[in-house]
């Protein structure tokens, strides 16, 4: 490349892309969660981030509130080093407003 063609070259910009920002439904958020549990159910980490997306859509600092949890701890639990425990998980889905469901394999 030469020195005139390197500047002619247009620099593209980027953003990081929020999945958060693009749950603005009830129905939107389970349909997103159903999706990590149909396509990466083995994938505890992803649900858990899955989980946090949600969070994060609705308001962290409420489903906190809700699911009886600090705010820091829900964080924590729901990070991609996160490992929550079921017990938790159900608190986060019911103060999520989603439920989890089971089907035959």
């Amino acid at each position: 490349m030469t020195q005139a063609t390197r500047k002619k070259a247009t620099k593209v910009k980027t953003s990081s892309y929020d999945v958060a920002e693009h749950l603005r439904t009830p129905e939107e958020m389970a349909a997103y969660l159903d999706a990590w549990l149909e396509e990466a159910p083995d994938d505890v980490s992803g649900i858990a981030r899955a989980l946090g997306d949600i969070a994060r859509a609705k308001g962290m600092s409420q489903v906190a509130k809700d699911a009886g949890l600090s705010r820091e701890s829900l964080y924590r639990a729901l990070s991609a080093d996160g490992n929550p425990s079921f017990a938790t998980v159900i608190k986060v889905a019911r103060a999520l407003g989603v439920r989890l469901h089971a089907q035959a394999a």
